[in-house]
């Protein structure tokens, strides 16, 4: 009876501390000053053809999300770095989020409204 429960004890310990994705939703400024912490890996998720017509955030690597191996892709990232995640209004970003939970990275970060409110608000963009 007592080694029933240690090792009920044990799996309950160790399941106690499987890693959680920490998902935060921020507005322009905070996913600004994020960017110049230089402590997260910066991904857009807009299709080539976006990015060519608006330009993009000034570091970010391009990673279409409706591309049809996308999934893979972001499957082949490394979970225990932290990543900003920007689509062009918010909801690609979010399924992008909600994708990268389930995968179990570490930290992933939206911007909230997208690129068209970073745009809007004046903030650094770069053109390919």
């Amino acid at each position: 009876m007592k080694n029933l429960l240690f090792i009920s004890f044990c799996f309950l310990l160790i399941g106690g501390f499987k890693s959680q994705t920490l998902v935060r939703n921020v507005d322009a400024a905070t996913f600004q000053k994020l960017i110049e912490s230089k402590k997260y890996v910066l991904i857009d998720l807009r299709t080539s053809d976006e990015i060519k017509s608006k330009g993009m955030i000034k570091g970010a690597q391009q990673l279409d999300y409706l591309a049809k191996d996308s999934e893979k892709q972001i499957g082949q990232l490394d979970r225990k770095k932290p990543y900003l995640i920007y689509c062009a209004g918010g909801g690609r970003s979010s399924d992008c989020a909600e994708l990268m939970q389930k995968l179990g990275f570490t930290e992933v970060v939206n911007l909230e409204k997208g690129f068209d409110d970073w745009k809007r608000k004046g903030l650094e963009t770069v053109k390919n």
